[in-house]
């Protein structure tokens, strides 16, 4: 994932007027990995939508790892930013934000069904309350270098965990080149292994909520992972952060990782000779399930404290009437959680004039059947919350890749961090 730099102050002020009733609306949101998704938010959304309800509109883009602790620190001091977009469901922070669901209540008869993931990323079912507004999500196929798998005649890439297992190791041993799969405390790795703990059978908490991390799908899917890094990897992926396997496939240094189609977007804009060797797979299928959570599911929360309410739950409403260009200006990477608001996706991902094949991004026309909300099987909670921003699931797999515990103690050790937290957040 790409990461930009943090901005000294507003992306854009817009021009102030004399009206002193000129309300404000403040929007602080990450720096997307494809800039032209925030020149079309900036620039064009938001500035019309500025002019139309006479409302000033501030938008701060900071690196996304700094707005949970800019989100904490604004709830600390009770004042701040009127909307605050998330990159994962931010259920921790449910007491301190309006119900959302006025927003959804006015979106769905204009837009249709939202799907299931948004559905379970924002609502709290004991509560009844939805915590957050899910206007998007970016998908986590598998990418690869197509001329490196090639050479071991696997022209399409791999599919399944056992081609990747069974292909990296070749390649590694016949090129020299590693498998980047993160083992880090990162953003990356922490989406890739959910991917392959669920594929494998394994989940952190099951449908009703119950921590059911000590399992033997846990266990399986550790015990592929240590294997996978002794055959096929160096210990670099122990330390890589959200940059690292973007530029270790951008440089032809990996054979392939789990990413963002952004990725494949940067190769486009600044390397045409690399892009054309990139290519893009579904995300791979395990012995269990075909599963992956979103790269980034798109959160937007309105403070209880905001002082445009109003606005911000306009803003919002009127970002859904236009999910179809914020698809298109962010590369496809975007997915709208209203599908009917991109009834023509598929049409745009089988032919992309900017990719190489144009036919590149037909790997993710399914991919609803594949990514599944952060707490799959159940719901996303605050408790899940805390779990999967504190890579409780990477430092496990890393412990065991390392040798450091068994799969067994692994699991086991897991599960004992997993049961503090829920615990902790037990009557939320």
């Amino acid at each position: 994932m790409s990461v930009g730099v943090a901005s000294t102050g507003p992306f854009f002020l817009f021009p102030e007027r004399a009206e002193a009733r000129k309300k404000t609306l403040k929007i602080l949101q990450w720096q997307h990995s494809v800039p032209g998704y925030d020149r079309w938010f900036d620039d064009v959304f938001a500035k019309q939508w500025s002019r139309k309800h006479n409302t000033k509109v501030i938008v701060n883009h900071v690196p996304f790892e700094t707005i949970h602790p800019r989100a904490a620190a604004e709830v600390k001091a009770g004042q701040g930013h009127d909307l605050v977009m998330f990159l994962s469901p931010p259920a921790r922070y449910e007491k301190y934000v309006i119900n959302h669901a006025e927003i959804y209540q006015e979106v769905l008869p204009k837009q249709g069904q939202m799907i299931q993931l948004s559905y379970k990323s924002t609502f709290n079912r004991k509560t009844k309350k939805h915590f957050a507004f899910t206007d998007s999500y970016v998908v986590a196929p598998f990418i690869y270098l197509k001329n490196y798998w090639e050479q071991i005649g696997v022209s399409f890439g791999p599919m399944t965990y056992d081609s990747l297992r069974q292909g990296a190791k070749e390649i590694r041993q016949k090129l020299g080149i590693p498998c980047g799969l993160g083992l880090s405390p990162e953003l990356d790795s922490n989406v890739a292994l959910h991917g392959v703990l669920w594929s494998f059978g394994g989940s952190v908490q099951d449908a009703r909520g119950n921590v059911t991390i000590n399992s033997e799908g846990t266990i399986e899917a550790l015990k592929y992972v240590k294997a996978l890094y002794q055959e096929s990897e160096t210990a670099d992926v122990f330390t890589w952060n959200p940059n690292s396997n973007n530029r270790a496939i951008l440089a032809g240094k990996v054979s392939g990782a789990m990413n963002a189609i952004s990725l494949v977007r940067q190769a486009e804009r600044e390397k045409p000779d690399m892009s054309e060797r990139i290519r893009v797979n579904p995300a791979l299928r395990g012995p269990v399930s075909w599963l992956i959570c979103p790269h980034i599911t798109s959160c937007y929360v309105i403070w209880e404290f905001a002082r445009n309410k109003e606005g911000a739950t306009q803003f919002l409403v009127d970002l859904a009437d236009n999910l179809k260009a914020g698809f298109k200006a962010s590369g496809y990477c975007n997915f709208p959680c209203f599908p009917k608001t991109v009834p023509d996706l598929k049409l745009f991902l089988e032919n992309d004039p900017h990719a190489n094949p144009h036919h590149k991004y037909t790997a993710l026309e399914d991919a609803l059947l594949w990514t599944m909300n952060i707490g799959h099987p159940g719901y996303a909670t605050a408790a899940i919350d805390e779990v999967f921003n504190s890579f409780v699931i990477p430092k496990m797999f890393a412990a065991v890749a390392k040798g450091q515990l068994s799969p067994e103690d692994g699991a086991a050790a897991a599960e004992r961090e997993v049961k503090q937290i829920f615990e902790k957040w037990k009557s939320a």
